[in-house]
């Protein structure tokens, strides 16, 4: 539903995305392999606010992933929407200096600012908390001015929308086909209450739902657009945050799979105590869902106590993992270092994990501490938190910091060094793809996955099976996956490496920091915006 609020006024609304500073889990090294492919996916909450707006009001939507806004796009609008988490923090505020020096009114929302408003006193309305009625307040201001205020302004959402009565994300304003994959929500909030984590204070720990009707037709909207992705991620903040809900909607996901010739598959995120759901799980590997991303954070018994994560205990950690890949789903998982119960042991404990697990992605942090999370409220009373851009955490560690990154870098560059990569894709050939439904061919035999597949091989033959100096571990994980007549698990393996391998030794040479969540200082900051401006080119 778009607001029912009664506006007088013609407004051009500028929705503008802030660039992603580049992480291991964007895959930004392997859109080139893709052939058109510029951004990771589609901005959901930006996009429901784009589509929440009065329908006189005229939107235009920018997502600098895929191209910057120009100076005409700011001289059209009357006000510019922002919305950012905290990695595009300095993003979001070059985007509101050129919303100003366009002599424009800025406008900011998002998870970003609804966790630390205090860090945006240059724009000149904040909108915290979701979409409801700080929204509905925030258009009518709009609607009797768009000049800007004297002092910044703030709207707080004291009567959030219900899930069912949001609008769909306005895919029609932005080019799918430029994405790697979609974007879909079906929930919102979390149950748990882990340490480092700001989902249940910003969007609450008893999950509000979309309806199944409206996740059909979510997925209508997106695979009507030509050459959309063809993997679609659930948002969800925890795919079985209510595992009820879940269940019953998941049926309605097999049968438009079913009805539509399974034209998507499905990733998603979730706990690791998923695995004690079997029937969720079997309706998850009908419905096509291929992978899940788990915040595993660390393979210590004792330290997910310490972060009020000992729900990932409910199965022992190795067997859990087995069994999601019995159904076909392949594990991706969070690391945090830098745990107050971390010891000398912890990184070759790491390392174990890392081998025994056999999982192929693993996104390893520093621990960051956020806003409006119990780790940010305890290491403030403990005098904690650092403010330190030249850092690679604002968290001051129990161990010596250099120490902390030191097994950052070992912890990377054993996951990554291309033999132990391709040698766990190569498990995974054994012990989750044969686990996966056979889909209809009719879903996938279209000129665009034709067009993409064709592109996609010769790239990965070409960039990674014969110039890349990791093509023989490559070729021999290849040959592992064709005789079991795996041919999509070699052009995932070679995609997904491709990106991993490079952006590990970025990594390693100093140009990315340790926390996807960090701030970056000048040094790293001016390289990221160097790669985005070739990336664009």
């Amino acid at each position: 539903m778009r607001s029912t609020v009664p506006v007088s006024s013609s407004r051009r609304i500028l929705c503008v995305f802030p660039a992603y500073t580049p992480s291991f889990g964007t895959f930004s090294h392997a859109y080139p392999l893709m052939g058109g492919v510029k951004a990771f996916m589609p901005p959901q909450g930006l996009l429901v606010i784009a589509a929440y707006m009065p329908e006189v009001w005229e939107v235009r939507f920018i997502d600098e992933n895929i191209a910057r806004a120009k100076p005409e796009d700011f001289a059209w609008a009357d006000a510019v929407f922002v919305s950012g988490m905290h990695i595009q923090e300095g993003q979001i505020h070059e985007i509101g200096r050129r919303a100003h020096a366009a002599g424009k009114v800025a406008v900011l929302g998002g998870p970003s600012v609804s966790g630390a408003p205090e860090k945006y006193p240059d724009f000149d309305y904040l909108h915290l908390g979701e979409i409801g009625d700080a929204t509905d307040a925030l258009i009518r201001r709009l609607d009797e001015t768009v000049a800007v205020p004297a002092e910044p302004e703030r709207f707080e959402t004291k009567d959030r929308l219900a899930l069912s009565d949001f609008p769909a994300p306005a895919y029609e304003r932005v080019p799918l086909k430029r994405y790697l994959i979609g974007s879909l929500q079906f929930s919102s909030g979390c149950p748990y209450r882990c340490e480092f984590c700001d989902i249940p204070q910003l969007y609450g720990r008893q999950p509000r739902l979309k309806t199944p009707e409206q996740l059909c037709a979510e997925l209508d909207a997106i695979v009507a657009q030509a050459a959309h992705p063809a993997v679609v991620y659930f948002v969800d903040d925890n795919f079985i945050g209510n595992r009820k809900a879940t269940r019953e909607m998941l049926p309605h996901l097999v049968e438009w799979q079913k009805r539509n010739n399974y034209p998507l598959q499905f990733a998603c995120e979730a706990t690791l105590n998923m695995a004690k759901q079997p029937e969720i799980l079997e309706l998850m590997r009908q419905a096509n869902f291929m992978t899940v991303f788990v915040g595993i954070e660390t393979p210590e018994a004792d330290a997910l106590k310490g972060i009020d994560k000992t729900h990932n205990a409910a199965v022992p950690m190795y067997e859990a993992i087995e069994t999601l890949n019995s159904y076909g789903l392949e594990v991706t998982s969070g690391i945090i270092l830098g745990l107050d119960t971390d010891t000398d042991k912890s990184e070759q404990n790491l390392i174990d994990f890392i081998d025994k697990s056999a999982i192929p992605v693993l996104t390893i942090n520093l621990l960051q501490a956020l806003p409006k999370t119990p780790l940010w409220d305890r290491l403030e009373r403990e005098g904690r938190l650092v403010h330190d851009a030249s850092l690679e955490s604002n968290v001051l560690f129990k161990r010596p910091h250099d120490d902390v990154v030191g097994s950052w870098r070992r912890a990377i560059a054993h996951a990554y060094s291309p033999e132990q990569l391709f040698e766990r894709f190569k498990r995974q050939c054994d012990v989750t793809y044969p686990h996966r439904i056979t889909t209809p061919t009719a879903g996938k035999l279209t000129l665009t996955n034709l067009r993409r597949g064709l592109i996609l091989g010769f790239n990965i033959i070409t960039r990674v099976g014969l110039f890349s100096d990791y093509r023989k571990p490559f070729w021999r994980a290849a040959a592992h996956a064709l005789k079991r007549g795996q041919i999509e698990a070699v052009f995932n393996m070679g995609f997904v490496a491709h990106h991993l391998i490079r952006f590990t030794r970025e990594a390693l040479r100093g140009e990315h920091n340790a926390s996807f969540y960090a701030a970056q200082d000048k040094a790293k900051a001016e390289a990221a915006a160097r790669a985005g401006a070739r990336q664009a080119a």
